[in-house]
């Protein structure tokens, strides 16, 4: 079993955006150290608790920090920019840890309808959802292959290498689900934020895959929420902060990651992960090693899938760091050895 990691650079409370960005440094040095397959980082816009707006600065960063773990963007929002500047950008990121690369898409806002506004670039004319059309001229740029009478088939992407970056479809619905099958896209399934569809999604990406240029067959990956920690009590406690942040996000509140002790004084005593009346699994699992690794295993099994990529979201940085070891130990992941940056 792969495993990797979604880093959403939480800010815990009594600490700045600034440390969130450093915790996110020290814990890719950690997961490339223990052998995780991935380390993406993803891309929210104006919420206080999440410190990354700009995926594709910190796989920069993160890249040269470590050694041949994959770093990519879980996900940059495409419907934000242009495709040739994302193409660019991670051509940048391709050119500087070649096969290392991936290039996660998204279509969803990353934040409130303000910001979203705030965004786009003309607020004259009305928002188009044009998503499939982005993607497929993001392709294109990607892998030159706009027809020869497109006015882009002369436009050569620099730096203009061998290879491209793996482009990631992400999603937490059957839309996502039918589009990565269309377009014949790897499909990372956001299970952490909307755990419902979850098997169906990924049964209906299989049954409907179309082979592409860039697949010749379906590869998915599951990303959920995984806490472990020495004992399940103690996983459970700081499952806490986990639970009161979501409650405050639905409310509207975009404040620094809680406090177990902040979670038990307005949510009661810490309790077991639970899971919605229509879904099979929790968005977050929580427990000892062997817990959280059965359960992992299992979903897994259910779901045909030989990689999971896990968020944790603590207030204590360094519980987050031990939750990522002690899985990596229960999974018996290969440490991986050699020099930052080669």
């Amino acid at each position: 079993m792969k495993l990797s990691v979604i880093d959403q650079s939480p800010v815990p409370a009594g600490f700045t955006a600034a440390d969130a960005l450093q915790n996110t440094i020290e814990l890719a040095r950690l997961a490339d150290r223990l052998g995780y397959e991935r380390y993406w980082i993803a891309e929210h816009h104006a919420i206080d608790a999440l410190a990354s707006p700009a995926p594709e600065i910190m796989i920069a960063r993160i890249g040269a920090e470590t050694s041949g773990i994959r770093i990519g963007s879980g996900g940059v929002m495409l419907p934000h920019y242009s495709s040739l500047k994302v193409a660019e950008s991670f051509r940048v990121l391709h050119a500087l840890y070649p096969q290392r690369i991936d290039l996660g898409i998204g279509r969803a806002p990353g934040g409130t309808p303000l910001e979203t506004y705030a965004l786009r670039r003309d607020r004259n004319q009305p928002d188009v959802d044009d998503f499939p059309q982005q993607l497929a001229e993001l392709r294109a740029f990607l892998h030159r292959s706009f027809p020869a009478k497109h006015p882009f088939s002369k436009i050569r992407v620099s730096p203009d290498l061998p290879g491209a970056p793996e482009v990631w479809l992400l999603g937490s619905s059957m839309w996502s689900a039918s589009a990565a099958a269309q377009f014949g896209l790897p499909y990372a399934f956001a299970h952490f934020i909307n755990q419902n569809p979850t098997r169906m999604a990924l049964q209906y990406y299989r049954e409907y895959f179309q082979p592409s240029e860039d697949l010749a067959a379906p590869q998915a990956i599951l990303a959920l929420g995984a806490i472990c920690a020495d004992t399940e009590a103690e996983a459970i406690r700081l499952l806490g902060s986990a639970r009161l942040f979501r409650n405050r996000i639905r409310r509207g509140e975009v404040g620094p990651i809680p406090t177990p002790e902040e979670a038990i004084a307005e949510l009661g005593p810490a309790r077991e992960p639970g899971t919605a009346a229509d879904a099979e699994w929790p968005r977050y699992i929580a427990g000892d090693p062997e817990q959280v690794r059965s359960q992992l295993v299992d979903m897994a099994s259910v779901l045909h899938l030989d990689e999971l990529m896990i968020v944790t979201i603590v207030h204590d940085h360094r519980a987050r760091m031990r939750s990522y070891e002690l899985l990596a130990q229960a999974f018996e992941l290969r440490p991986r050895t050699g020099q930052a940056g080669t």
